[in-house]
């Protein structure tokens, strides 16, 4: 992967007619950001599609992925782009090497569907979060139970990137 992996997707959205734009807080050692995928709807006005929040922490394993959300009516593709832009900026700006996230328990039908994505995108389960007081912290950042699962950040962009430049009909 080139040091400009980022750009190059920006630059393919952009030719799409999307827009990706990247916030990033950097209080102390901590990364905060928000990736969001938008069109432009009139020269005042951008509706978003897509967008994933999280944050990262100064040390190899610390992309922690939060809220991801696609819009219903968002154009194939949409998803796997914010995937691929969020760990190629993880790659190329911080230090991690693993991103990690919670499929939260609400529902159960829910979970199952959440974890099948995940799993599809290269994230495995490594903890079941419930109510035990060892649980308390996960339970803090994430906001609740579920399933923590860990990925590989090269992993999870190269399938991205390629689900996101078959979908632009260059894979």
């Amino acid at each position: 992967m080139t040091s400009k992996s980022l750009s190059l997707l920006e630059n393919q959205a952009s030719q799409s007619g999307l827009l990706l734009r990247m916030q990033i807080r950097r209080p102390l050692t901590l990364w905060a950001f928000r990736l969001v995928v938008g069109k432009q709807v009139d020269s005042n006005k951008v509706k978003i599609l897509g967008e994933m929040k999280g944050w990262a922490y100064s040390h190899t394993s610390g992309l922690q992925l939060d809220t991801m959300q696609v819009s219903s009516d968002a154009p194939i593709g949409v998803g796997d782009l914010i995937w691929a832009a969020i760990m190629s900026w993880a790659i190329e700006e911080t230090p991690c090497k693993k991103a990690r996230l919670l499929a939260i328990h609400d529902e159960e039908q829910q979970h199952k569907t959440l974890v099948r994505y995940f799993h599809r995108r290269g994230f495995s389960i490594v903890k079941d979060v419930g109510s035990s007081i060892l649980d308390l912290p996960y339970r803090m950042v994430w906001g609740g139970s579920g399933s923590l699962m860990i990925a590989d950040c090269f992993e999870v962009y190269e399938l991205s990137r390629l689900k996101w430049e078959k979908t632009l009909g260059q894979g």
